[in-house]
């Protein structure tokens, strides 16, 4: 197990960078949302879920398409459009300072300089983060044990393709249903969104569609969903994808995928029925892109979100 560390000496290397300082902007704290059930019974407004996505020790934004595993050799580098010079910590302290929950730490392979990287953002900000990449029943309570709030899991229940109810079990034995995120990330086949796993390269025989949200519901705290086919590239949102989201999903649910502005923050919203958390990668400034940080942090906060 990794010793504890402080994030305070982190958290002076970017202070007084413009665009790790939001301009006097309110520090808020939001309520969980985790008795979301039902359409009837949501009233909350949508919330911006930050994230962190480490590439080999460092946090960068890769267009999630193209990262595979080149043990074939083929020579094939992954798409980044950004890597950043700041550390995954400082980036939790950031998160942290402003309030912002239920964001996401994303490990973009299993190599050991990603997995100390994961950690250290794990202790800037302990049980405000969530955690991905490479999860599975043999490590998943290690991460809850260093701070995760929840664990996010794709490829290890969705295996081979298909579902592996056992393995799902498993995991819900070991760290509970309220500390388990699954990962519906999907493409479209043949007019449907199937999930997809190992680095969004395989294709399993499991659609999102209301039936499979609402018998994986009962196993999970929340749902993550990427749009695969516009994640990274900041080509525009899967409003189709949103709206399945928002129409049919039981529980707390997140969409990443093509943002670029703040239209299609508002269009999630709709699309979504207002049940429909985002996630920003590539568009943010803090990750190289035009969309600020101080903007979306603000839209936030105009949300107003709370439990009734």
């Amino acid at each position: 197990m990794m010793k504890n560390i402080s994030a305070s000496h982190s958290f002076g290397l970017f202070v007084t960078s413009p665009i790790f300082c939001p301009n006097n902007l309110p520090v808020i704290t939001l309520s969980s949302r985790s008795s979301r059930r039902s359409p009837l019974s949501i009233q909350s407004a949508v919330q911006f879920r930050p994230c962190i996505d480490i590439h080999k020790g460092k946090v960068k934004q890769i267009v999630g398409s193209t990262l595979k595993d080149l043990k074939g050799g083929d020579g094939l580098d992954p798409v980044t459009n950004f890597e950043s010079d700041k550390s995954a910590a400082e980036y939790a302290t950031l998160y942290r300072r402003d309030g912002l929950t239920g964001g996401h730490v994303i490990m973009l392979g299993a190599d050991p300089l990603s997995k100390v990287s994961a950690f250290e953002a794990l202790y800037a900000y302990p049980g405000g983060l969530q955690v991905g990449g490479g999860i599975n029943a043999d490590n998943c309570l290690s991460f809850i044990e260093e701070g995760a709030s929840h664990v996010i899991v794709t490829s290890y229940v969705f295996n081979d393709g298909q579902m592996d109810i056992g393995r799902l079990k498993d995991l819900v034995q070991i760290v509970g249903k309220e500390r388990l995120v699954l990962d519906l990330s999907c493409r479209k086949k043949d007019g449907k969104y199937a999930i997809v796993t190992d680095r969004w390269q395989k294709f399993s025989n499991v659609f999102v569609d209301p039936g499979v949200m609402e018998f994986l519901a009962s196993f999970a705290d929340e749902f993550l969903v990427h749009g695969v086919d516009v994640e990274g590239k900041r080509l525009g949102i899967d409003e189709e994808l949103v709206a399945l989201l928002g129409k049919h999903s039981p529980i707390p649910v997140t969409y990443a995928g093509g943002v670029t502005g703040m239209a299609d923050l508002e269009r999630i919203k709709s699309a979504g029925m207002e049940r429909v958390d985002v996630t920003v990668g590539s568009a943010l400034d803090i990750f190289g892109g035009n969309l600020t940080y101080e903007e979306v942090l603000a839209w936030h906060v105009r949300q107003k979100a709370y439990v009734v």
